[in-house]
């Protein structure tokens, strides 16, 4: 791997850390406040396994992006970098949705776009990565179980 190269594979973990970051800004406050009134199903995780989980993700996202970056020659690669950009910031909404506006049916909608695009971004970086695709099935199954978490916590509440 040559240094350019390093430099890009940093850059795009970074980009996607960067995304969690933003979350984290909302939901520190929320999660000793307001989220402890909620009533959470009973499938809900402990609090701490959040931040190791999406730290990792967020990291596979990242080798995951750079994989197609490495493609870009491909006639799809344009097309899969916006959707990718796109399922990106619908994560980075989340967040602000449902800790900071203290609304979960509105992170609801979020999420399951947020879902939705990241099976067409699987779809266009399979065409491109095979690699790349699979490396964002650990993500995918995550947002699966986050949605079930997210609608139970709106039916709930």
């Amino acid at each position: 791997m040559t240094r350019k190269s390093a430099l890009w594979l940093v850059a795009a973990v970074l980009i996607c850390e960067g995304a969690g970051l933003l979350g984290v800004l909302f939901t520190n406050s929320s999660v000793s406040g307001w989220y402890t009134t909620l009533v959470t199903p009973a499938l809900n995780p402990p609090g701490w396994v959040f931040g190791p989980v999406w730290t990792l993700l967020y990291a596979l996202m990242g080798v995951s992006v750079y994989l197609v970056w490495r493609k870009k020659t491909n006639k799809k690669y344009k097309q899969a970098f916006m959707v990718f950009g796109g399922q990106l910031a619908l994560n980075a909404l989340w967040s602000p949705l449902f800790f900071g506006a203290q609304n979960p049916g509105l992170a609801l909608v979020d999420i399951v776009l947020l879902l939705l695009a990241i099976l067409w971004t699987i779809k266009l970086f399979h065409t491109i990565s095979r690699p790349a695709a699979y490396l964002l099935i650990p993500y995918v199954a995550w947002v699966g179980f986050a949605t079930y978490l997210n609608l139970a916590i709106w039916l709930l509440n």
